[in-house]
């Protein structure tokens, strides 16, 4: 097996998944290494994203649009937001096929592969180009079992007790 190139999944019910994609890549980027993160589902500006878009090592790829929860949306803007994970696919695709990225970071690639909102042939595709060459991270619950299938890592976030089981919410700069 290539040392290069391998596939790592974060999945589970438990908080962290995006922050150790993210701890991956600032890794990855402080160590010379050319970072592509995009991130799926969400629109929104968080804490994350503005320390990463400092790295002049990291690229930040994502819909600016932010839906509605996946229960919450009609059929237009599922149809707009699939639109968009698509776009974002073939972007990735396209730098991993030129070379110019050492390392991919798929956010919440899950969600929409659960959900039917992007082509599940382009991101295998993306995999199997990126094997051998690129580092890739996919994260988000539920991950398919074809992606468990292929992973190298697969690492399982377990929620043992979290504040919002007691009614505290989502807080910025820890949560977002």
């Amino acid at each position: 097996m290539s040392d290069m190139g391998l596939l790592h999944v974060y999945t589970g019910e438990g908080k962290g998944k995006t922050t150790a994609a993210v701890g991956l890549s600032v890794r990855a980027a402080g160590c010379g290494k050319r970072v592509v993160f995009a991130q799926f589902m969400k629109g929104a500006a968080t804490g994350e994203l503005a320390g990463m878009q400092r790295s002049p090592g990291i690229e930040i790829i994502r819909c600016e649009e932010a839906f509605p929860f996946y229960n919450q949306m009609n059929e237009e803007e599922k149809k707009r937001q699939s639109n968009c994970h698509n776009t974002i696919l073939e972007q990735v695709l396209a730098r991993v096929e030129k070379g110019a990225c050492d390392m991919v970071i798929l956010d919440e690639v899950t969600y929409p592969c659960r959900w039917v909102l992007l082509d599940e042939a382009l991101l295998r595709q993306l995999l199997d180009t990126a094997r051998g060459q690129a580092e890739v991270v996919c994260t988000g619950r539920d991950a398919p079992q074809w992606l468990l299938d292929r992973a190298d890592y697969i690492t399982e976030m377990q929620s043992v007790r979290h504040p919002y089981d007691k009614g505290v919410r989502a807080r910025e700069g820890i949560e977002y």
